[in-house]
Parts: C-alpha cells; sequence; structure tokens
C-alpha cells in the first residue's frame, strides 16, 4: 500500500503542467504537520478497522464481516462525509433527496444481504456473537478514515477539505500511517489473538512467496483504488466519492456467490433475497452517482 501511493505520488502527483497545481515535492517543501498528522491518522483508523474486519471474517465469514462491518462504515461513512461538507459552511454540491434515496436503498439491501447469510447461518447451526462484535467495531473504524484523509486537503481540490495537502500528498500520508501502525497493531495481534493460540513472525516468514505476493497483490489494488478515488475529488464531493469507492459490500457478495459458492446449499428463499440484494445495491450506486451536483 505505501509503495503504490508513494509511486502514484511520485508520478501522477508531481507531473503536468505547473498552473495545473502543486506537485507532491513541493507540498513536502512546504508541509503542514497538522495537515500530515490528520491524514497519517486516518491511515492508523483504518488500519485497526480492517485488522478487526478481517478478524471478524476469519472467525464468522463474509456473511458478517461485510453486511455488518463494511455496511455499517459505508452508510456511517456517507453520513460523516456529508456532514464534513455541511460543516464547512458549503453548500452541498450536489441532489440531497437522490442522495438519501439511495443511501436508503442501500440499508435495504444490506438488509437483504445480512438475511440471506442469517439463514445460511442458521443451517449451519452457528451464531457467531464473537464475529459480529468485531464487524460492528469494524464498522465504527471505517466510518472516520475518509473523511479525516479528507480534512486534510487543501479545500481548492475538495469540498469540506480544511487542510493544504493536495489529493496525492493526502494519500502518501494516509498509507504512512498505515505502515507505521502495521508492527503494532499486528504485533499485538498476534500475541493476543481473537482466536487460536499465539503467533510470532517467524510464523510470518514461513508463508510461501505466492502468500506474500497475493496479500501484496491485495495492497497494490486496494491502494490504487484510493489513489483513483482522490483523483476525482474535485469532481464529486467526499460523499459520493466514498459511496462509490467504499462499495464493498457488494463487491464481497459476488465473490461469495460465485467464486466461493458459500450458498451452495442454502436453504429454499435464500437466493431471491441475493437476487433482490444486488439489484437494490445497483440502483442505490446508480442513484447517489446522479446525485453529484
Amino acid at each position: 500500500m505505501f509503495l503504490t501511493a508513494a509511486l502514484a505520488a511520485l508520478t501522477l502527483g508531481s507531473l503536468g503542467p505547473a498552473d495545473d497545481g502543486r506537485s507532491f515535492i513541493n507540498d513536502l517543501a512546504h508541509l503542514d504537520w497538522n495537515s500530515a498528522g490528520c491524514a497519517m491518522l486516518g491511515g492508523i483508523v483504518w488500519n485497526f478497522a480492517n485488522i478487526f474486519l478481517t478478524a471478524a471474517i476469519a472467525i464468522a465469514g463474509m456473511s458478517v464481516g461485510f453486511p455488518i462491518g463494511g455496511g455499517l462504515g459505508w452508510i456511517g461513512g456517507i453520513i460523516f462525509n456529508y456532514l464534513l461538507v455541511i460543516i464547512a459552511g458549503l453548500h452541498y454540491p450536489g441532489n440531497q433527496a437522490l442522495l438519501w434515496i439511495g443511501v436508503v436503498i442501500i440499508i435495504i439491501a444490506i438488509y437483504l444481504c445480512a438475511k440471506a447469510y442469517g439463514k445460511l447461518s442458521n443451517v449451519q447451526k452457528k451464531t457467531p456473537t464473537k464475529g459480529i462484535v468485531l464487524a460492528v467495531i469494524s464498522g465504527i473504524g471505517l466510518i472516520f478514515f475518509y473523511g479525516l484523509v479528507v480534512k486534510s486537503l487543501d479545500p481548492m481540490y475538495v469540498s469540506g477539505g480544511t487542510g493544504s495537502l493536495t489529493p496525492y500528498s493526502g494519500i502518501f500520508f494516509f498509507a504512512l500511517g498505515v505502515l507505521i501502525s502495521t508492527p503494532i497493531f499486528n504485533t499485538f495481534v498476534m500475541r493476543h489473538p481473537f482466536e487460536g493460540s499465539k503467533t510470532s513472525m517467524k510464523d510470518y516468514f514461513a508463508g510461501s512467496s505466492r502468500t506474500h505476493l497475493i496479500g501484496m497483490l491485495g495492497g497494490l489494488i486496494w491502494m490504487g483504488g484510493m489513489v483513483i478515488s482522490f483523483m476525482g475529488s474535485s469532481a464529486a464531493n467526499p460523499a459520493i466519492s466514498y459511496a462509490l469507492s467504499n462499495a464493498a459490500p457488494i463487491v464481497a457478495m459476488i465473490w461469495g456467490v460465485w467464486v466461493w459458492k458459500e450458498f451452495k446449499g442454502a436453504p429454499q428463499g435464500t437466493m431471491p433475497l441475493i437476487g433482490a440484494m444486488f439489484l437494490l445495491f445497483i440502483a442505490g450506486l446508480v442513484l447517489i452517482t446522479m446525485s453529484n451536483g
């Protein structure tokens, strides 16, 4: 994640005509540490939430991790980023009615997602209480990370920004926050695992090259999406950018249904719920996109 953010900052964030904005290097030369600290805090909060989300998935599966953790973070994040614009004293640049209708539709879709997985859990006869708690904690963290990065940015680049960084600089310091906090969070969780026995760095290095490369590819893909999201920050306000770039629950459901075959053997009536959920997710995303001013 950090290498991807750094590469984006040194290329996309440093090229182009000088009158198009500040370069990444110029931003570093006149760095406002309060803004950099806000972006780094966003990285730390995201990392904390992501570790809990991963633990929730490991304990209770995608059924709890994304409908509850990702869904809570998604809806809460849209509201939080909307409030950033309002608190900054700015007029919301878009159709608020379409935005909130889209949000309500997505809430219904998340409910159907959880209901479908609930049917599957009943068949498997397990109630993953610990996984639910971990997912809720994760969702609370996911609400705020994007908004903290937005606040670190210069308002000339994004509505609701109160800092002095360019989008590429903000993402770089976000990634730096993730990088710095990972040894702290991971070491603690390895010594005090949510489930199972303790692990050590020896176990980490025992992993195959293929396993490590898959993990690194995940980081590259995720950070690439983050970079693209903030590239369009001047065209779409933070609430819409967050809504479109953090639609993880629907992507997770696609993987769960068609790749991992999680619903194989699900009870009758489950698949219609899944079909309705997909249609509502798409409708909600279309309405949120249309709400952009």
